[in-house]
Order: C-alpha cells, then sequence, then structure tokens
C-alpha cells in the first residue's frame, strides 16, 4: 500500500466513527466520548487520552524554529 492508501483509509476510519457519533442521542454520544478502559469499559476519570504529560510545548516550538538549547 501507498502512503496515499494508508491516509485514505485513516479519514474514512474518522468519519465512519464520526457518522456512528452522529445516530446517537445526545446522552449516547456523551457516555460514547467518555474515557474508558478498553479492557473493562469502566471510566478512567480522564479525557486526556493518548496525551503525554511530560510534553514540553515550548521545547518543542524552539526546537521546531531550528533553536536549540
Amino acid at each position: 500500500m501507498t502512503d496515499g492508501d494508508y491516509l485514505w483509509c485513516a479519514v474514512n476510519l474518522l468519519l465512519d466513527d464520526e457518522e456512528t457519533l452522529a445516530q446517537l442521542c445526545p446522552a449516547c454520544r456523551e457516555r460514547a466520548l467518555e474515557a474508558r478502559c478498553p479492557v473493562c469499559g469502566a471510566p478512567t476519570g480522564g479525557d486526556q487520552v493518548g496525551e503525554n504529560p511530560a510534553f514540553d510545548q515550548e521545547r518543542f516550538e524552539q526546537l521546531r524554529r531550528g533553536v536549540i538549547t
């Protein structure tokens, strides 16, 4: 598969998820968007799924501009 094929698949997966959420009532949509344990389904208590708490935004911006300190 080419990079374009992977991109096409990823975009269509996101669109499918949005389409599925659009079919739910507001209460069910809210519940579906909650952060949950992938094993038992219990709420994890946070919506920071996939975020790195150690990420340094300021350092990232410096590196992006080419400023190495």
